[in-house]
């Protein structure tokens, strides 16, 4: 066997679809705004309408190559993290940080950040990337990294949490760990927010509890009394009589945490615990009664799936309806996650359980890897531990209150800027100007603008993620 696996001489015809990709670009009327084809999405804001025909991005879906020796993939930038693990697993091998959803697109999760458990040991996606080919809004592929000699380094950096303003990841080379066949799960309860915030604080330090590793880390908060760390390390073989865990049918895995306190299961199956319900989302849609659940595919227990039905709910206006016909009142979507420092978690958690009130939230520490790193559009203190919050449901409103005006996602945006955080993009914003900027890196994103879209062929960062509502 060869240390580099996949597809041989990948750079013609890697080359080939650049350059049909140019041809497309070409024929776009000059003075249109620029966009991709895509059918699908991750996101939960609404996307600019269609004003011109779109990139057609659907071939930039596959794994080039994967080179064993010096841990790396060749990666075409729409490439789902299911195929991209479907691809790195055989080698033994994964991506340093995978993003809890199969259909997350690598430069996605790069242009739009991404988190998982193994953050507080490699960051975000971004950060483990070593080049990038990027079609700039002028029409431009540029290869760009970090290298301090790369004339357009400044893109590297300014193209995570750009959502795409910048321009679009044709091609990443990024860094592989090396995993094992199985994850050893424990789960901690905590009966305080202070208790499971020091533990986290110390595993995120030491990387290490009761003698074992800890390769993962992440939490599930069910109430104020009752809050979970789990905690994963990879392992050969399965620790004796703990039969590995299935959770993609009848099972599910939330509520595993809360029954067990250890549990294995195969790395694929890790990777991927949170997707078949969606984490916890898919009770919306009847799926973990065990009748229903029962009847519906295996193979549709997904979170792809229940982002269809979202979008069908949203297009039909459905659930509101529905409400209206019972008089309930009116609901304010609260779909978000966002990062606060470790020692403001307890803080955040408390205004949380009592200005919003949504259960379970999922908790999950990242450090920057790289301290000598500037990422500007989102910047951290490089020496902090911060732990993601993510919370995604709806909350009645107050009679004569209306869901657009975001009562309750502005409260959130308010405390998360007070305890030094910051907010993912992903959902709605509702930001004035000179705050979003001043928290998303406004000087450094203007001079980015300029000089690899000068003519705002794509659409800027706050009209794409707060204007567009």
């Amino acid at each position: 066997m060869t240390t580099t696996e996949l597809t041989s001489n990948w750079r013609t015809g890697y080359q080939q679809l650049v350059d049909t990709l140019a041809d497309q670009y070409a024929q776009i009327p000059v003075g249109a705004p620029i966009r991709l084809a895509k059918k699908t999405s991750n996101l939960f804001r609404p996307r600019a309408e269609a004003t011109s025909p779109g990139l057609n991005v659907a071939a930039f879906d596959g794994v080039l190559e994967v080179d064993i020796e010096s841990r790396t993939a060749q990666v075409l930038g729409m490439t789902t993290y299911e195929h991209l693990v479907d691809a790195t697993l055989p080698f033994g091998l994964m991506p340093m940080c995978v993003p809890q959803l199969r259909t997350i697109t690598l430069g996605g999760a790069v242009t739009g950040l991404g988190i998982e458990s193994a953050s507080f040991r490699h960051g975000t996606p971004h950060e483990s990337v070593i080049e990038m080919d990027i079609l700039t809004g002028s029409g431009e592929v540029l290869t760009v990294s970090g290298s301090a000699d790369d004339p357009n380094r400044d893109l590297f950096f300014g193209f995570p949490n750009s959502y795409g303003s910048l321009g679009y990841a044709l091609r990443l080379q990024i860094e592989l760990e090396p995993v094992k066949p199985f994850v050893h799960l424990r789960h901690l309860h905590f009966t305080t927010a202070t208790a499971m915030t020091a533990a986290m604080a110390a595993i995120t330090a030491d990387r290490t509890f009761e003698g074992h590793r800890v390769d993962f880390l992440d939490g599930t908060v069910f109430s104020p009394s009752e809050q979970y760390l789990t905690l994963g390390e990879m392992v050969d073989t399965p620790p004796a009589k703990l039969p590995i865990s299935d959770y993609t049918g009848m099972n599910i895995y939330y509520r595993s945490i809360q029954a067990k306190t250890e549990d294995v299961i195969t790395i694929h199956d890790y990777l991927w615990r949170w997707d078949t319900d969606w984490f916890w989302c898919s009770r919306a849609f009847g799926a973990q009664k065990k009748l229903v659940r029962r009847l519906w595919p295996k193979r549709k227990l997904r979170s792809d799936v229940y982002w269809k039905l979202i979008a069908f709910d949203r297009r039909h206006d459905v659930s509101g309806k529905l409400g209206r016909l019972r008089g309930a009142p009116k609901r304010e979507p609260v779909v978000q996650d966002i990062e606060v420092p470790i020692e403001r978690l307890a803080e955040f958690l408390e205004f949380f359980h009592v200005e919003v009130g949504i259960e379970p939230i999922w908790v999950c520490p990242l450090k920057q890897r790289d301290p000598s790193a500037r990422w500007p559009l989102y910047e951290f203190d490089p020496q902090t531990t911060y732990i993601n919050v993510g919370f995604w449901s709806t909350v009645a409103l107050p009679a004569g209150t209306e869901p657009g005006a975001g009562r309750v996602n502005r409260l959130i945006e308010a405390k998360v800027t007070a305890l030094d955080g910051r907010k993912s993009l992903y959902s709605t914003a509702f930001y004035d100007r000179d705050t979003f900027w001043s928290i998303y890196g406004g000087s450094v994103y203007a001079g980015l603008k300029e000089r690899y879209d000068p003519n705002s062929r794509l659409l800027g960062l706050y009209e794409k993620v707060v204007e567009r509502q």
